[in-house]
Protein backbone atom coordinates (compact mmCIF):
# COMPACT_ATOMS: atom_id res chain seq x y z
CA UNK A 1 0.00 0.00 0.00
CA UNK A 2 1.30 3.47 -0.85
CA UNK A 3 -0.37 4.80 2.32
CA UNK A 4 -1.06 3.43 5.79
CA UNK A 5 -4.65 2.77 6.80
CA UNK A 6 -4.45 2.32 10.55
CA UNK A 7 -1.52 2.59 12.94
CA UNK A 8 -0.57 2.78 16.60
CA UNK A 9 1.86 5.68 16.93
CA UNK A 10 3.10 7.41 20.08
CA UNK A 11 0.45 5.67 22.18
CA UNK A 12 -2.31 6.87 19.84
CA UNK A 13 -4.64 5.27 17.31
CA UNK A 14 -4.19 6.96 13.94
CA UNK A 15 -6.46 6.29 10.96
CA UNK A 16 -6.78 7.55 7.41
CA UNK A 17 -10.25 9.15 7.24
CA UNK A 18 -11.74 7.27 4.31
CA UNK A 19 -14.83 9.46 4.08
CA UNK A 20 -12.62 12.16 2.54
CA UNK A 21 -11.04 10.02 -0.18
CA UNK A 22 -10.20 10.33 -3.01
CA UNK A 23 -9.90 14.11 -2.88
CA UNK A 24 -8.18 14.49 0.49
CA UNK A 25 -5.74 12.34 2.47
CA UNK A 26 -6.19 13.25 6.13
CA UNK A 27 -5.06 11.29 9.15
CA UNK A 28 -6.96 11.66 12.39
CA UNK A 29 -6.07 10.63 15.93
CA UNK A 30 -8.74 8.74 17.87
CA UNK A 31 -8.24 9.59 21.53
CA UNK A 32 -11.38 8.19 23.21
CA UNK A 33 -13.60 5.16 22.90
CA UNK A 34 -16.31 7.52 21.60
CA UNK A 35 -13.94 8.61 18.84
CA UNK A 36 -13.38 4.99 17.82
CA UNK A 37 -17.10 4.17 17.88
CA UNK A 38 -17.88 7.19 15.71
CA UNK A 39 -15.07 6.41 13.27
CA UNK A 40 -16.37 2.86 12.76
CA UNK A 41 -20.02 3.91 12.52
CA UNK A 42 -19.31 6.76 10.08
CA UNK A 43 -17.00 4.60 7.93
CA UNK A 44 -13.95 6.74 8.63
CA UNK A 45 -12.34 3.35 9.20
CA UNK A 46 -14.02 0.49 7.35
CA UNK A 47 -13.48 -3.02 6.07
CA UNK A 48 -13.97 -5.99 8.38
CA UNK A 49 -10.30 -6.60 9.31
CA UNK A 50 -9.56 -2.89 9.88
CA UNK A 51 -12.69 -2.55 12.01
CA UNK A 52 -11.48 -5.44 14.16
CA UNK A 53 -8.10 -3.82 14.72
CA UNK A 54 -9.68 -0.45 15.50
CA UNK A 55 -12.10 -2.04 17.97
CA UNK A 56 -9.31 -3.90 19.77
CA UNK A 57 -7.28 -0.73 20.19
CA UNK A 58 -10.46 1.17 21.04
CA UNK A 59 -11.13 -1.19 23.94
CA UNK A 60 -7.67 -0.53 25.31
CA UNK A 61 -8.16 3.22 24.85
CA UNK A 62 -11.43 2.96 26.81
CA UNK A 63 -9.61 1.87 29.99
CA UNK A 64 -5.99 3.00 29.64
CA UNK A 65 -6.32 6.19 31.73
CA UNK A 66 -8.98 4.93 34.14
CA UNK A 67 -8.12 4.59 37.82
CA UNK A 68 -9.51 1.17 38.73
CA UNK A 69 -9.04 0.13 42.35
CA UNK A 70 -9.66 -3.56 41.66
CA UNK A 71 -9.48 -6.14 38.92
CA UNK A 72 -13.27 -6.52 38.95
CA UNK A 73 -13.85 -2.80 38.47
CA UNK A 74 -11.59 -2.85 35.41
CA UNK A 75 -13.34 -5.94 34.02
CA UNK A 76 -16.74 -4.25 34.40
CA UNK A 77 -15.46 -1.17 32.55
CA UNK A 78 -14.16 -3.42 29.76
CA UNK A 79 -17.51 -5.16 29.43
CA UNK A 80 -19.36 -1.86 29.11
CA UNK A 81 -16.87 -0.49 26.58
CA UNK A 82 -17.00 -3.73 24.61
CA UNK A 83 -20.79 -3.64 24.38
CA UNK A 84 -20.61 -0.03 23.26
CA UNK A 85 -18.05 -0.70 20.52
CA UNK A 86 -19.94 -3.80 19.35
CA UNK A 87 -22.98 -1.60 18.66
CA UNK A 88 -21.13 0.49 16.07
CA UNK A 89 -21.70 -1.95 13.17
CA UNK A 90 -23.50 -5.30 13.33
CA UNK A 91 -22.49 -7.28 10.23
CA UNK A 92 -18.67 -7.50 10.24
CA UNK A 93 -17.82 -10.41 12.54
CA UNK A 94 -14.20 -9.24 12.95
CA UNK A 95 -15.52 -6.55 15.27
CA UNK A 96 -16.90 -8.98 17.84
CA UNK A 97 -14.06 -11.45 17.21
CA UNK A 98 -11.49 -8.82 18.19
CA UNK A 99 -13.48 -7.68 21.23
CA UNK A 100 -13.87 -11.26 22.41
CA UNK A 101 -10.12 -11.84 22.08
CA UNK A 102 -9.44 -8.74 24.14
CA UNK A 103 -11.96 -9.69 26.80
CA UNK A 104 -10.50 -13.20 27.02
CA UNK A 105 -7.11 -11.68 27.88
CA UNK A 106 -8.58 -9.84 30.85
CA UNK A 107 -10.60 -12.84 31.98
CA UNK A 108 -7.45 -14.94 31.87
CA UNK A 109 -5.82 -12.73 34.51
CA UNK A 110 -8.22 -13.00 37.49
CA UNK A 111 -7.15 -10.88 40.42
CA UNK A 112 -4.27 -9.25 38.53
CA UNK A 113 -3.26 -5.66 39.09
CA UNK A 114 -5.28 -3.40 36.75
CA UNK A 115 -2.15 -1.86 35.24
CA UNK A 116 -0.84 -5.31 34.35
CA UNK A 117 -4.14 -6.11 32.64
CA UNK A 118 -3.94 -2.87 30.68
CA UNK A 119 -0.46 -3.73 29.41
CA UNK A 120 -1.66 -7.16 28.36
CA UNK A 121 -4.62 -5.63 26.52
CA UNK A 122 -2.35 -3.35 24.50
CA UNK A 123 -0.08 -6.27 23.65
CA UNK A 124 -3.08 -8.28 22.45
CA UNK A 125 -4.41 -5.42 20.32
CA UNK A 126 -1.03 -4.98 18.67
CA UNK A 127 -0.87 -8.74 18.10
CA UNK A 128 -4.23 -8.56 16.32
CA UNK A 129 -2.77 -5.83 14.12
CA UNK A 130 0.29 -7.95 13.35
CA UNK A 131 -1.85 -10.98 12.64
CA UNK A 132 -3.85 -8.98 10.09
CA UNK A 133 -0.69 -8.07 8.20
CA UNK A 134 0.49 -11.68 8.17
CA UNK A 135 -2.93 -13.10 7.26
CA UNK A 136 -3.41 -10.76 4.32
CA UNK A 137 -0.03 -11.61 2.86
CA UNK A 138 -0.73 -15.32 3.25
CA UNK A 139 -4.12 -14.86 1.54
CA UNK A 140 -2.31 -13.09 -1.28
CA UNK A 141 0.25 -15.88 -1.68
CA UNK A 142 -2.40 -18.59 -1.82
CA UNK A 143 -4.82 -16.65 -3.99
CA UNK A 144 -2.42 -15.41 -6.62
CA UNK A 145 -2.06 -18.98 -7.90
CA UNK A 146 -5.68 -18.69 -9.10
CA UNK A 147 -4.75 -15.85 -11.48
CA UNK A 148 -3.00 -16.52 -14.75
CA UNK A 149 -0.62 -14.00 -16.26
CA UNK A 150 -2.70 -11.49 -18.22
CA UNK A 151 -5.88 -12.04 -16.17
CA UNK A 152 -8.56 -9.39 -15.83
CA UNK A 153 -10.36 -9.34 -12.48
CA UNK A 154 -13.67 -7.76 -11.49
CA UNK A 155 -13.98 -6.65 -7.88
CA UNK A 156 -16.66 -4.94 -5.80
CA UNK A 157 -16.46 -2.44 -2.94
CA UNK A 158 -13.01 -2.25 -1.35
CA UNK A 159 -11.17 -5.24 0.06
CA UNK A 160 -7.69 -3.78 -0.23
CA UNK A 161 -5.19 -2.14 2.04
CA UNK A 162 -7.83 0.42 2.97
CA UNK A 163 -10.00 -2.34 4.43
CA UNK A 164 -7.17 -3.92 6.41
CA UNK A 165 -4.05 -2.68 8.13
CA UNK A 166 -2.04 -2.24 4.95
CA UNK A 167 -2.36 -4.94 2.23
CA UNK A 168 -5.82 -6.30 1.65
CA UNK A 169 -7.69 -9.53 1.06
CA UNK A 170 -9.24 -9.52 -2.43
CA UNK A 171 -6.81 -6.86 -3.60
CA UNK A 172 -4.07 -8.64 -1.67
CA UNK A 173 -4.50 -11.52 -4.14
CA UNK A 174 -4.01 -9.05 -6.98
CA UNK A 175 -1.00 -7.38 -5.35
CA UNK A 176 0.62 -10.78 -4.77
CA UNK A 177 0.04 -11.78 -8.39
CA UNK A 178 1.66 -8.55 -9.57
CA UNK A 179 4.58 -9.11 -7.19
CA UNK A 180 4.95 -12.59 -8.73
CA UNK A 181 5.51 -10.93 -12.11
CA UNK A 182 2.04 -11.39 -13.55
CA UNK A 183 0.29 -8.70 -15.56
CA UNK A 184 -3.13 -8.18 -13.99
CA UNK A 185 -5.89 -5.76 -14.92
CA UNK A 186 -8.79 -4.84 -12.66
CA UNK A 187 -12.34 -3.69 -13.31
CA UNK A 188 -13.74 -1.98 -10.21
CA UNK A 189 -17.47 -1.56 -9.63
CA UNK A 190 -18.25 1.90 -8.29
CA UNK A 191 -20.34 0.29 -5.50
CA UNK A 192 -23.42 2.40 -4.81
CA UNK A 193 -24.56 4.12 -2.69
CA UNK A 194 -21.30 5.19 -0.97
CA UNK A 195 -19.00 4.53 -3.95
CA UNK A 196 -16.31 2.57 -2.12
CA UNK A 197 -15.23 1.12 -5.46
CA UNK A 198 -14.73 4.45 -7.20
CA UNK A 199 -13.58 6.46 -4.19
CA UNK A 200 -11.37 3.82 -2.59
CA UNK A 201 -10.54 0.81 -4.78
CA UNK A 202 -9.84 2.79 -7.96
CA UNK A 203 -7.80 5.29 -5.91
CA UNK A 204 -5.82 2.55 -4.13
CA UNK A 205 -5.06 0.55 -7.27
CA UNK A 206 -4.09 3.65 -9.22
CA UNK A 207 -1.67 4.73 -6.50
CA UNK A 208 -0.26 1.20 -6.40
CA UNK A 209 0.37 1.18 -10.14
CA UNK A 210 -2.12 -1.61 -10.94
CA UNK A 211 -4.11 -0.97 -14.15
CA UNK A 212 -7.71 -0.32 -13.17
CA UNK A 213 -10.88 0.51 -15.10
CA UNK A 214 -13.83 1.94 -13.18
CA UNK A 215 -17.35 0.86 -14.15
CA UNK A 216 -20.83 1.59 -12.81
CA UNK A 217 -22.44 -1.28 -10.94
CA UNK A 218 -25.00 -1.85 -13.70
CA UNK A 219 -22.23 -2.38 -16.27
CA UNK A 220 -20.94 -5.61 -14.72
CA UNK A 221 -23.13 -7.91 -16.84
CA UNK A 222 -22.05 -6.18 -20.05
CA UNK A 223 -18.39 -6.42 -19.05
CA UNK A 224 -18.78 -10.15 -18.41
CA UNK A 225 -20.80 -10.67 -21.57
CA UNK A 226 -18.09 -9.04 -23.68
CA UNK A 227 -15.46 -11.36 -22.21
CA UNK A 228 -13.52 -8.52 -20.62
CA UNK A 229 -12.94 -10.27 -17.27
CA UNK A 230 -11.74 -13.73 -16.32
CA UNK A 231 -13.00 -13.94 -12.74
CA UNK A 232 -14.55 -12.05 -9.84
CA UNK A 233 -12.80 -11.63 -6.49
CA UNK A 234 -14.42 -9.97 -3.47
CA UNK A 235 -13.79 -9.74 0.24
CA UNK A 236 -16.21 -10.72 3.01
CA UNK A 237 -17.58 -9.24 6.20
CA UNK A 238 -18.89 -12.53 7.61
CA UNK A 239 -18.81 -16.12 6.36
CA UNK A 240 -21.13 -18.72 7.87
CA UNK A 241 -20.16 -22.32 8.63
CA UNK A 242 -21.58 -23.54 5.30
CA UNK A 243 -19.74 -20.91 3.22
CA UNK A 244 -22.61 -18.43 2.78
CA UNK A 245 -20.94 -15.03 2.63
CA UNK A 246 -22.05 -11.54 3.59
CA UNK A 247 -20.34 -8.76 1.71
CA UNK A 248 -21.16 -5.28 0.42
CA UNK A 249 -24.59 -4.94 -1.16
CA UNK A 250 -24.42 -5.96 -4.82
CA UNK A 251 -22.04 -8.88 -4.28
CA UNK A 252 -24.84 -11.47 -4.54
CA UNK A 253 -25.85 -10.13 -7.93
CA UNK A 254 -22.28 -10.38 -9.18
CA UNK A 255 -22.09 -14.01 -8.07
CA UNK A 256 -25.25 -14.84 -10.01
CA UNK A 257 -23.91 -13.04 -13.07
CA UNK A 258 -20.60 -14.84 -12.81
CA UNK A 259 -22.38 -18.21 -12.74
CA UNK A 260 -24.42 -17.26 -15.83
CA UNK A 261 -21.25 -16.29 -17.70
CA UNK A 262 -19.18 -19.28 -16.58
CA UNK A 263 -16.72 -17.19 -14.56
CA UNK A 264 -15.11 -18.22 -11.26
CA UNK A 265 -16.30 -16.28 -8.22
CA UNK A 266 -13.72 -16.13 -5.44
CA UNK A 267 -14.04 -14.80 -1.89
CA UNK A 268 -10.85 -13.80 -0.06
CA UNK A 269 -11.03 -13.41 3.71
CA UNK A 270 -9.09 -14.20 6.89
CA UNK A 271 -10.32 -16.79 9.37
CA UNK A 272 -11.34 -13.94 11.67
CA UNK A 273 -14.15 -13.22 9.18
CA UNK A 274 -15.64 -16.71 9.59
CA UNK A 275 -18.52 -17.16 12.01
CA UNK A 276 -18.47 -20.89 12.64
CA UNK A 277 -21.29 -20.52 15.14
CA UNK A 278 -23.74 -19.64 12.36
CA UNK A 279 -24.84 -22.69 10.33
CA UNK A 280 -25.89 -20.58 7.34
CA UNK A 281 -26.12 -17.04 6.04
CA UNK A 282 -29.75 -16.83 7.14
CA UNK A 283 -28.54 -15.83 10.61
CA UNK A 284 -26.18 -13.07 9.52
CA UNK A 285 -27.43 -9.68 10.76
CA UNK A 286 -27.65 -7.19 7.90
CA UNK A 287 -26.99 -3.57 8.75
CA UNK A 288 -29.46 -1.05 7.34
CA UNK A 289 -28.10 2.45 7.03
CA UNK A 290 -29.41 6.01 6.83
CA UNK A 291 -31.84 6.49 3.90
CA UNK A 292 -30.11 9.77 3.06
CA UNK A 293 -27.08 7.79 1.90
CA UNK A 294 -29.28 6.92 -1.09
CA UNK A 295 -31.24 10.18 -1.34
CA UNK A 296 -28.15 12.37 -1.17
CA UNK A 297 -24.43 12.22 -1.86
CA UNK A 298 -22.02 14.64 -0.19
CA UNK A 299 -24.71 17.24 0.28
CA UNK A 300 -26.24 16.93 -3.19
CA UNK A 301 -29.89 15.82 -3.40
CA UNK A 302 -30.16 12.91 -5.85
CA UNK A 303 -33.72 11.74 -5.12
CA UNK A 304 -37.04 13.33 -4.11
CA UNK A 305 -36.93 14.45 -0.46
CA UNK A 306 -38.64 11.97 1.82
CA UNK A 307 -38.97 9.20 -0.78
CA UNK A 308 -38.98 5.74 0.85
CA UNK A 309 -35.58 4.04 0.74
CA UNK A 310 -34.37 0.49 1.34
CA UNK A 311 -30.69 0.69 2.20
CA UNK A 312 -29.12 -2.57 3.41
CA UNK A 313 -25.34 -2.24 3.56
CA UNK A 314 -24.73 -5.92 2.79
CA UNK A 315 -26.23 -8.94 1.09
CA UNK A 316 -25.56 -12.67 1.48
CA UNK A 317 -24.18 -14.77 -1.37
CA UNK A 318 -25.24 -18.44 -1.05
CA UNK A 319 -22.28 -20.80 -0.97
CA UNK A 320 -23.43 -22.58 -4.14
CA UNK A 321 -22.31 -19.56 -6.18
CA UNK A 322 -18.80 -19.44 -4.69
CA UNK A 323 -16.03 -21.18 -6.61
CA UNK A 324 -13.48 -21.02 -3.79
CA UNK A 325 -12.72 -19.34 -0.47
CA UNK A 326 -9.20 -18.00 -0.13
CA UNK A 327 -7.88 -17.89 3.44
CA UNK A 328 -4.49 -17.56 5.10
CA UNK A 329 -4.47 -21.36 5.39
CA UNK A 330 -5.09 -21.98 1.73
CA UNK A 331 -7.77 -22.20 -0.96
CA UNK A 332 -10.94 -24.05 0.01
CA UNK A 333 -13.22 -25.45 -2.69
CA UNK A 334 -16.73 -26.89 -2.43
CA UNK A 335 -18.22 -28.72 -0.71
CA UNK A 336 -17.37 -26.26 2.04
CA UNK A 337 -19.18 -27.76 5.04
CA UNK A 338 -16.77 -30.48 6.23
CA UNK A 339 -13.71 -28.51 5.18
CA UNK A 340 -14.79 -25.46 7.15
CA UNK A 341 -15.71 -27.64 10.11
CA UNK A 342 -12.19 -29.06 10.06
CA UNK A 343 -10.74 -25.57 9.73
CA UNK A 344 -12.70 -24.35 12.74
CA UNK A 345 -11.53 -27.24 14.88
CA UNK A 346 -15.14 -28.20 15.65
Amino acid sequence: MPVKTIAWEKDSLVILDQTLLPTEERYVVLETVEDVHRAIERLEVRGAPAIGVAAALGLYIAVRYGAYPTYDSLKNALRQAGDYLASSRPTAVNLTWALERMTAVAEGMPGAEPEAVKRALLDEALEIMTRDRESCRAIGRHGQALLADGSAVLTHCNAGGLATVDYGTALGVIYAAVEAGKKIRVYADETRPLLQGSRLTAWELQKSGVPVTLICDDMAAAVMGRGLVDCVITGADRIAANGDTANKIGTYGLAVLAREHGLPFYVAAPLSSFDFGLPSGDGIPIEERDPDEVRRFRGVQTAPPGVAVFNPAFDVTPHRYITALVTERGVIRPPFGDKLKELSGR
